[in-house]
């Protein structure tokens, strides 16, 4: 059965102060985008479904956005995989339009090594044709994908 981890860390005292409380403890659920883009690096990366992020004053813009529409908002995160379970995939539609899909898949097996569950979070985004990765004649497994697109 999976624990939900109370992630904890052992903070500088010199930088405490400056540190968001979710941080510290994920029971405290702040709405406060100021303080939690501090908890990122200033060049942090985000993806999230088909919007992609990068720095601090991107997450505290995204977060008042996020949280002006989701009232009520509480979060619960549990570490269920600690693994290369990522995946790409690119297509083009019946008009021509590529697409890149790409995301995490969580599967369990059964005892007899049958899956009994595959669950699958893919996002779909639109790209032009000179932007694809895995064009004809390429080795898919050779490609380099940038923690941009984790």
């Amino acid at each position: 059965m999976a624990r939900c981890l109370e992630f904890k860390v052992l903070i500088d005292p010199a930088v405490s102060q400056q540190l968001p409380m979710w941080l510290v403890s994920l029971t405290s659920q702040r709405r406060d985008p100021a303080s939690v883009k501090l908890a990122y690096t200033p060049d942090s990366i985000w993806r999230n479904r088909d919007e992609f992020l990068q720095g601090r004053d991107a997450i505290e813009r995204f977060l008042t956005d996020k949280w002006s529409i989701e009232n009520g908002y509480r979060l619960r995160k549990e570490l269920f995989a600690f693994t290369d379970n990522k995946f790409w995939y690119e297509w083009h539609d019946t008009s021509g339009q590529w697409w890149r899909s790409y995301g995490l898949e969580d599967w369990t097996f059964a005892e007899n090594g049958l899956m009994r569950k595959r669950q699958n979070s893919t996002n779909d985004v639109k790209i032009n044709e000179d932007d694809r990765w895995f064009k004809d004649g390429v080795d898919v497994n050779a490609v380099e994908i940038s923690e941009k697109h984790w």
